[in-house]
């Protein structure tokens, strides 16, 4: 028997609910409790294995405070969607970046430094610290 994938939107807008529910500092549990479900429910949920109805992804955008445009935001594009009518998407490494306790962590340490030139410095050596491990074959 063979298990169907989850649909890349579904995958997508899950792990948009986690993105936001990190940056809230907000557990599983917590967000479940929210919405009178258990953790793994959530859990079904930010991995796209369970599709998420409209009136939970309401109940969800209000308890993370966003639009429930956000949970769409540089999302995977409908077979309808019109060429040159929808926004330039983010690569989806951005996304994938984002949705992970470190890459938020970062995120939020980078944009509190006000000092331009710091962030710039900040930027070249993460881009040598990169560049110099993939030119080190070990």
């Amino acid at each position: 028997m063979t298990t169907k994938a989850p649909n890349p939107v579904d995958k997508y807008v899950g792990s948009r609910v986690r993105m936001r529910r990190i940056m809230l500092g907000m557990s599983q549990e917590k967000l479940g409790e929210a919405l009178g479900l258990t953790f793994q429910q959530v859990q079904k949920y930010e991995k796209g294995t369970n599709r998420i109805g409209a009136s939970r992804l309401q109940q969800i955008s209000d308890i993370l405070q966003v639009p429930v445009s956000f949970l769409f935001e540089g999302g995977p594009a409908g077979p309808n969607a019109l060429a040159g009518l929808s926004e330039a998407q983010s690569p989806a490494y951005v996304s994938d970046f984002l949705a992970t306790s470190e890459g938020l962590a970062l995120t939020r340490a980078f944009t509190r430094i006000t000092d331009a030139k710091l962030r710039r410095s900040i930027v070249e050596l993460v881009e040598q610290m990169a560049a110099r491990e993939q030119s080190d074959p070990t």
